[in-house]
């Protein structure tokens, strides 16, 4: 391929809007354009990009045992019905009619179309266990659409589906899930993604897990540890401390006038922040109904902890007058009848704490929860936070890093074989629900995450085994018919031997040339030019500028194709 005939343009400043460097850098590279929000066209350069994570992604699914099938984009919804998602899902799910006045959705996922299709056909223990995989395009109508590829509302994702007739066997391929995935990050040139524990949501299931590729730009929240490989997502760690009790005293009613902060409380008893009880408010989605999160006062509430304990979706509360509630001063003592009230498990064994009296300008202090509210159910619904106690070794070592999500594995169970009533004739004669296993990669978002692992001021850093050509040749004053006739030379020897090239021979300057490499970011630039070719050499440099070599003419083409065969082996891939 030729720079001058590459559908793309690339600009020197950088577009309004871009939020991260990956989305800055592929904006300016001519690698992607919005059609709307949340929603692009990838140029040539970006689809080279992401079919080469495709085809390591087949090879790693075919590599266990899975089969490829295609899934509609388009699907009824009476089978979303069937599995409960066509009503438990919000709006990221996009619900129209057809002509005939159908409803139908656009597929943001594939259980129920998976289970739909081996229904009648996996019917036989004999058939079992099997995977099908799938490389397809989905909507999911994101609310915060941002970094380009990033986060998107339409998207390609590999998404594949294993069905087991035991929960043993579930575990044993799920692992083999996980290594391949491994693999595939390894082989995509990102091995710093790590698998963490991970809230499986609008899923279902009890295990999984999401990989993270950790980067200060990244929307997660990761929890770790220093001093063991603990690793989970914040939504799923458990938040543990040690908490001290505290001198028991007498429950009194202090006055508290315009204090309606932990931080004001704090100043105006002079206490820390561990020694109050801070109220949370939050409405049920369903009804509206108030539910209240006591916590200590120095932690913030998990909302995905909460909600699966509540089993409810839930929104911050707007507390009205006649709701019966003081904002400000709201604690355990005197709330509206029908309030749900939830414990942290923050609060559990303190015996001292300053907490609201539900009354307007007042405060108790000496608030015994065990003494003055009886027993009580403690939930763990608090975010984890910098020095904790890890859950793995027991320290205080847990810390917190940002990551963005570059793929995701459950196990199922039989929330959706169950729900749409796909059954197999067991080894005992027996109508039994197979066990399922999911396991997602968005494709895209795996590529501009590379970028933003990978880049510098000028440009990404493709590695080689993902990169849109694995070297670029620069004719430098290609009005030389020498420059162009070794270019050739090199160009034609280079493709012939499976080297992917690409090719800039325009009469542009130095700077100009070099600015637009840096920006396609191919790992290996070859550079051609008339003062080379007098002393009998080329120049050949790494994008990360790692290597530079005045290589002889005659020896060029066979150093390049054996730096191209060493970087691809390292990546475990082939030239």
């Amino acid at each position: 391929m030729k720079v001058r005939n590459l559908v793309s343009k690339r600009f020197k400043e950088t577009p309004a809007d871009c939020q991260i460097a990956s989305q800055a850098l592929m904006m300016r590279g001519g690698y992607i354009k919005p059609v709307g929000n949340g929603i692009f066209t990838l140029f040539p350069i970006t689809k080279r990009i992401t079919a080469k994570i495709e085809n390591i992604i087949r090879q790693e699914m075919n590599r266990i045992d899975g089969q490829e099938v295609l899934f509609p984009v388009t699907m009824p919804a009476d089978m979303w019905r069937k599995s409960g998602r066509y009503d438990s899902i919000g709006s990221e799910l996009l619900r129209f009619k057809d002509r005939s006045g159908g409803d139908m959705v656009l597929g943001m996922t594939h259980e129920e179309a998976s289970v739909q299709l081996m229904t009648d056909v996996a019917d036989s223990y004999t058939q079992y266990p099997f995977m099908i995989y799938q490389i397809q395009t989905k909507f999911r109508d994101e609310p915060r659409c941002r970094g380009g590829l990033i986060r998107v509302r339409e998207f390609t994702m590999k998404d594949a589906y294993s069905f087991h007739t035991s929960q043993e066997d579930l575990e044993q391929y799920y692992m083999r899930c996980y290594e391949a995935y491994n693999r595939i990050y390894a082989r995509c040139g990102v091995p710093e993604v790590v698998a963490v524990a991970s809230d499986s949501g609008m899923m279902g299931g009890k295990v999984s897990h999401e990989y993270m590729l950790l980067t200060d730009v990244g929307e997660d929240t990761i929890v770790l540890c220093h001093d063991c490989d603990y690793r989970a997502n914040m939504e799923a760690a458990p938040c543990l401390l040690n908490n001290e009790p505290g001198e028991i005293a007498p429950l009194e009613k202090v006055d508290t006038p315009n204090v309606k902060t932990i931080e004001d409380l704090c100043a105006f008893l002079k206490i820390k922040p561990q020694q109050t009880c801070k109220a949370v408010m939050y409405q049920r989605n369903v009804d509206d109904s108030f539910v209240i999160v006591f916590v200590r006062g120095d932690l913030d509430v998990n909302e995905t902890k909460l909600r699966n304990y509540l089993k409810a979706e839930v929104h911050p509360a707007v507390v009205t007058e006649d709701s019966g509630i003081h904002a400000g001063f709201t604690g355990p003592m005197g709330l509206p009848e029908g309030t749900t009230v939830v414990y942290d498990s923050s609060l559990k064994g303190i015996e001292w704490l300053a907490t609201g009296a539900c009354e307007e300008d007042k405060h108790y202090i000496g608030f015994n929860i065990a003494r003055d509210i009886g027993e009580v159910e403690y939930v763990d619904v608090a975010k984890a936070f910098d020095g904790g106690i890890c859950p793995v070794c027991g320290k205080p070592s847990i810390y917190t890093s940002r990551g963005i999500e570059v793929g995701n594995i459950f196990q199922l169970g039989t929330k959706y074989t169950e729900s749409m009533d796909m059954t197999y004739v067991d080894q005992d004669g027996s109508l039994k629900h197979p066990i399922m296993g999911c396991y997602g990669i968005g494709v895209g978002r795996l590529a501009a995450s590379v970028c933003e692992a990978h880049h510098d001021d000028y440009g990404p850093v493709w590695p080689m085994s993902i990169a849109p050509w694995h070297v670029q040749i620069c004719s430098l004053r290609a009005d030389q018919p020498e420059v162009i006739e070794m270019s050739q030379k090199l160009y034609d020897a280079l493709t012939a031997r499976g080297v992917e090239v690409l090719w800039d021979d325009r009469s542009v300057s130095a700077g100009v040339m070099f600015s637009d490499a840096d920006l396609f970011g191919v790992p290996l630039r070859v550079v051609v030019s008339p003062k080379g070719l007098q002393n009998g050499t080329i120049e050949i440099a790494t994008r990360d500028k790692s290597m530079k070599e005045l290589v002889p003419v005659n020896e060029a083409e066979d150093f390049v194709v054996r730096f191209v065969e060493d970087a691809l082996a390292k990546l475990e891939c082939k030239l």
